[in-house]
């Protein structure tokens, strides 16, 4: 019976992000992988770390499909091929499970279910933390490129449209990257992640008041 399932996933895992785009790759499940962990050195509660690495490794695997349309729901699909690649390579049902339910709560969105344990918790926080802060305003501005691309036209335009006598775009402003490091801020579930997270949105404001000041020729 397998033992270490995080050193496991993460051979496993890898090959899923070969298509994935800066927003969702193997990197940004290595600093997720990472900062869970750290999390959850600093939670007054056990968590069996290795299934939350595991969890960690695997919770993006179906983004690149997601991305370009051959599925519908990344997290119900990536705890699916989790749950039949960590059997296969004979991962007890048990873990397996355990492993499962953290990746189909990770995500933000209404369809996924709330995360029921610590570990699941830790996962979905330090996923939303890794959009909050320096690292969380490249990726989610690579996640606007990422939708346009798949949209065929711009999904927001990266500028503050009232700063230019310009016709105002109908699609969001820049805005839109604060405001969705915001809603993950506002959605932690741990003490320590709300605690990591108000360090990285200072410099999400910070950000903000250096790009406006550009934007007015300083």
């Amino acid at each position: 019976m397998v033992s270490d399932c995080s050193s496991l996933a993460r051979s496993l895992a890898i090959p899923y992000y070969a298509d994935a785009l800066p927003g969702h790759d193997q990197y940004h499940a290595a600093r997720v992988c990472d900062l869970s962990l750290r999390l959850a050195e600093r939670l007054d509660e056990p968590v069996e770390t290795d299934l939350l690495a595991a969890a960690a490794w695997m919770h993006d695997i179906g983004r690149p499909r997601e991305r370009t349309g051959t599925i519908d729901d990344h997290d119900r699909w990536g705890a699916k091929k989790a749950r039949a690649l960590l059997t296969d390579a004979g991962v007890s049902s048990e873990r397996v499970e355990r492993i499962c339910a953290c990746i189909r709560s990770h995500s933000i969105r209404d369809s996924s279910p709330a995360p029921s344990t610590s570990a699941g918790r830790l996962l979905f926080d330090a996923d939303k933390l890794d959009a909050i802060g320096a690292i969380g305003i490249v990726r989610l501005a690579s996640i606007v490129g990422e939708r346009s691309g798949r949209a065929g036209s711009a999904y927001a335009s990266l500028d503050d449209s009232s700063a230019h006598d310009l016709t105002p775009p109908d699609r969001p402003d820049v805005a839109l990257l604060k405001g969705w490091a915001k809603e993950r801020l506002s959605a932690l579930h741990t003490a320590p992640a709300r605690r990591l997270g108000e360090s990285r949105w200072a410099f999400v404001e910070t950000f903000f008041e250096r790009f406006n000041a550009e934007l007015s020729i300083e």
